[in-house]
C-alpha cells in the first residue's frame, strides 16, 4: 500500500473515533442530538431535590417522556419547584405523582412519574400535587443512628422514613 493510502485510512479511523466519543459524551450529558418536539410544561414542588439538575430525564415506566427544564426555589414555602417539559404524545392524568429517583452507576437523578386514575389530563402549566423528595443517604443514616440511640440497644426500634412526601 502507498503511504498516502495508509495515512488516509488512519485519519478516517481517528475521525470515526472522535465522532463516537462526541456521541457518547452527548448521551452521558443528556444533551442528545434529537430534534425539538412539541411539549407541555408542568411544575412539581419538592422538599428536597438532592442532586437533580436541569436537563435530567423525566421517566414513566422506564421510558423517557420529558426533561427537567428549570429548578427554582419558592421563598414563601421554602421548597424547590421543578419545571418539566413533557412530550405532547404522552398524556398523564391530573393525579399523577412525581418522585426523584436515582439510576445507574454514577447515581444520575431523574424524575419518575406514576400515573393516577383520573380521567382529566395534565395540561400546560399544571402543578402536580403528590411528590416524593429525593432520598438523601446522609439523612437516612442520621435517622437510623438517632433511632438506635433512642432505642438504647433493646432491639425495638422504629424504621426510618425513606423520603418526604408532599401533598399540596
Amino acid at each position: 500500500m502507498e503511504r498516502g493510502t495508509i495515512d488516509f485510512w488512519v485519519g478516517m479511523f481517528v475521525l470515526m473515533g472522535f465522532a463516537a466519543f462526541l456521541v457518547l459524551a452527548l448521551k452521558v450529558g443528556n444533551l442528545g442530538l434529537d430534534g425539538s418536539k412539541e411539549t407541555y410544561t408542568i411544575v412539581a414542588p419538592f422538599n428536597n431535590i438532592g442532586g437533580l439538575k436541569a436537563r435530567a430525564a423525566v421517566r414513566a415506566a422506564g421510558v423517557t417522556v420529558g426533561r427537567v427544564v428549570e429548578i427554582g426555589f419558592d421563598t414563601k414555602k421554602y421548597e424547590a419547584n421543578v419545571k418539566m417539559a413533557i412530550d405532547k404524545s404522552y398524556q398523564f392524568p391530573k393525579d399523577t405523582s412525581a418522585s426523584i429517583l436515582t439510576s445507574g452507576i454514577l447515581g444520575e437523578n431523574y424524575i419518575g412519574l406514576e400515573a393516577g386514575g383520573e380521567d382529566d389530563k395534565l395540561k400546560e402549566g399544571d402543578k402536580l400535587t403528590i411528590t416524593q423528595s429525593a432520598v438523601v443517604l446522609e439523612r437516612l443514616i442520621g435517622q437510623f443512628l438517632y433511632s438506635k440511640a433512642q432505642d438504647n440497644g433493646n432491639g425495638a426500634s422504629k424504621p426510618a422514613a425513606a423520603g418526604d412526601v408532599n401533598t399540596h
